[in-house]
């Protein structure tokens, strides 16, 4: 019955049977599809267009954004006339899978999928198709409630776990089975192969010590009955774990080591642990060299091989700023003293590294305060640095969660000790630029403090997971958030064909940021089957949306041309002032080489005028000789008169007493 040689409207109708819209006009036209959401989104309006005509309804309100974007596709149509919608249905089809007139079933049986809450269900299968055998492919419905989009997928390809969640940038509290953890704060969390483990943490001021794993290909919670060696390598022993909050965990190959945290007995030096998930067991890890003191609410981020801890508080209380690096080869400390200004002491507070070289800090608490600075480190010249933040301006937070995806470095929860904070923020490592992703409303687990965040890639997309929290009351929700990749041209398009007022739409806003990137790739598949079928309405409708994209790029491109012609006149006056002062450079270069040659001469002179004071000094050294000579010669020359004297006064008083004395008279 279902061949290529259908005719239409037989044909059409068969095609959306196989697609899942129904077999007949009477049919529902809000079945699944089994393409990606932008073929999805398309054939749906070319199918209501088909069957329904021209869209009247109003236009959906923004907060559902599947329902609006339905709607967009198929407004955008106009009145394109309803063979024509046939055709295109049928031809883009046969494009996405062009055996699908094989696997048609009896066009009597209408393949109408039961849309149900959260819970996929899956329709009987093995339905023949006439004469070859064939099935109808197994289906799966996924609920629209929190903005998942419906999906109808072959066995092998079904969409489960995080593939659940389709919208973009907006928290999604999803389905998950089993026993969920007891609520809790400031635990530890990591992702290894697929699995996301939970360790520890705080409940009603009673610390934890049980591993929970949530499996993100089911999302089902499991228990692990983990043990912790003790004792000698002759005879280890097991026993429980110590309980633990405030801890790092680290995914490290194939095991998990989990850095500090607080506990009821504190070490004096911080502990690692390491466990195996093939063992189940928990063993401390001996390390060298010095460790640093035991602490929690650290930062602990992993460059390389090694482990940058960062802050804390000790077992006393005590805020810490300290730094230290731990080599996972080697297992030895590295107590790091770097330059510049570190942060404040605080704990509590999220990290990241980035280029393998640039360790960010970012927030934080102390006992009085909650901190909203930026600080990085430059791994390589280990120096602190505070940079220029741009973009929406954090507000302080700490007990907030971090995970980085590329350049972009994700932050949610945390507190300001009045209340939770609602905001997601993202920054743009590169650029160091801020921007909100979403914020939730009310007192919810999101707005908390102590939450863990990790992030895992599921079908080549990026997931943000966030479990636990406390803001009044412990969490045990999970949630989920899918982060859009719009280029900045996308996430500037227009709302759609026919919209009454245009609006840029930033990459970082919330369930909106599906509809350019969905709308854009609607008008690229309407273009391609409007060139290939000459489609003279659609051209024209699409010219139109051309040429006010590119009115959009011209004014940006104007806006760009101005800043670069402000950037250009502020550099020519940075050169200008650049050349003035390298001028008075050169005029103050050439006043202190003449000081210099002046100071040189009077050097010469002082020493010229040193040598004539030691000669002075040595004239005037023997003129004291001199003089001493001169008074020794006064004195003999003085005794020799004197003697002189004496001898005539003798001569003089001879005679009678000469004659007594019968002395000689003196010959005349």
């Amino acid at each position: 019955m279902a061949s290529a040689g259908l005719a239409y409207p037989d044909r059409f109708y068969a095609a959306a049977a196989y697609a899942g819209f129904g077999g007949s006009p009477q049919s529902s036209a809000t079945g699944a599809s089994r393409f990606q959401n932008d073929v999805a989104l398309l054939l749906y309006g070319l199918y209501q267009q088909a069957t329904v005509g021209p869209c009247t309804d109003p236009k959906p309100r923004a907060w559902n954004p599947v329902e609006h974007s339905k709607w967009t596709s198929w407004h955008g149509l106009g009145n394109m006339a309803s063979t024509e919608a046939m055709r295109l249905f049928v031809k883009i089809l046969e494009e996405e899978d062009p055996a699908w007139y094989s696997r048609v079933p009896e066009l009597a049986a209408e393949s109408v999928v039961d849309v149900e809450m959260l819970k996929p269900k899956v329709e009987p299968a093995n339905v023949s198709a006439s004469g070859n055998g064939d099935s109808l492919p197994e289906t799966k419905t996924i609920s629209t409630e929190n903005g998942l989009l419906l999906e109808t997928q072959d066995k092998d390809v079904v969409m489960e776990g995080l593939g659940l969640v389709s919208i973009y940038d907006q928290w999604v509290a999803p389905s998950v089975s089993g026993q969920r953890p007891k609520p809790r704060y400031a635990h530890g969390a990591a992702v290894l192969q697929e699995k996301m483990y939970i360790f520890g943490g705080n409940h009603n001021g009673r610390y934890l010590n049980d591993l929970q794993v949530l499996d993100l290909k089911s999302l089902t919670w499991s228990r692990i009955e983990a043990k912790a060696l003790a004792g000698s390598l002759d005879s280890l022993t097991t026993g429980s774990v110590a309980p633990s909050a405030g801890h790092s965990l680290i995914p490290w190959g194939n095991k998990i080591l989990s850095i500090g945290g607080h506990t009821k007995d504190p070490s004096e030096t911080i502990t690692v642990k390491e466990f195996d998930p093939q063992t189940c067991l928990w063993s401390n890890l001996k390390t060298y060299g010095k460790p640093p003191i035991s602490r929690g609410g650290q930062s602990v981020t992993l460059v390389g091989n090694t482990l940058v801890i960062f802050g804390g508080e000790d077992a006393k209380r005590s805020l810490l700023n300290d730094l230290h690096i731990l080599d996972l080869e080697t297992m030895t400390w590295d107590d790091i003293d770097a330059i510049g200004t570190p942060p404040a002491p605080r704990s509590d507070h999220a990290a990241a590294c980035h280029a393998d070289r640039y360790l960010l800090i970012f927030g934080g608490g102390s006992h009085a305060t909650c901190f909203n600075d930026l600080h990085v480190l430059d791994l390589q010249t280990m120096e602190w640095s505070r940079p220029k933040q741009q973009g929406a301006t954090p507000g302080p937070r700490a007990g907030h969660a971090g995970v980085t995806v590329g350049e972009k470095w994700f932050i949610a929860g945390g507190g300001n000790n009045m209340n939770g904070i609602s905001e997601t923020l993202v920054l743009n490592m590169a650029t160091l630029v801020w921007s909100v992703v979403t914020t939730v409303q009310g007192r919810v687990p999101l707005a908390s403090e102590g939450l863990s965040l990790v992030t895992s890639t599921y079908r080549g997309e990026d997931f943000l997971v966030s479990f636990g929290g406390y803001n009044g009351r412990y969490s045990n929700e999970v949630y989920v958030l899918k982060p859009s990749h719009i280029s900045d041209l996308q996430s500037r398009m227009i709302d759609g064909p026919v919209s009454d007022t245009t609006a840029a739409v930033l990459p970082t806003t919330t369930s909106r940021d599906m509809e350019p990137e969905i709308e854009g790739a609607q008008d690229k598949k309407i273009k391609e089957i409007e060139m290939d079928n000459g489609d003279s309405e659609l051209n024209i409708r699409n010219e139109e949306t051309i040429e006010r994209i590119v009115e959009s790029l011209k004014a940006e491109k104007e806006e760009l041309e101005s800043t670069f012609n402000k950037e250009q006149l502020q550099n020519l006056q940075i050169k200008q002032e650049l050349a003035e002062a390298e001028s008075r450079n050169t005029e103050l270069t050439k006043e202190l080489q003449s000081v210099r040659s002046q100071l040189a001469a009077e050097q010469s002179r002082c020493f010229k005028l040193e040598v004539d004071v030691a000669e002075l000094r040595q004239k005037l050294q023997a003129m004291e000789v001199l003089e001493k000579e001169v008074e020794l010669l006064r004195r003999q020359k003085a005794a020799s008169e004197q003697e002189a004297l004496s001898a005539k006064q003798r001569q003089g008083s001879g005679g009678l007493w000469g004659w007594l004395a019968g002395s000689p008279p003196p010959e005349k």
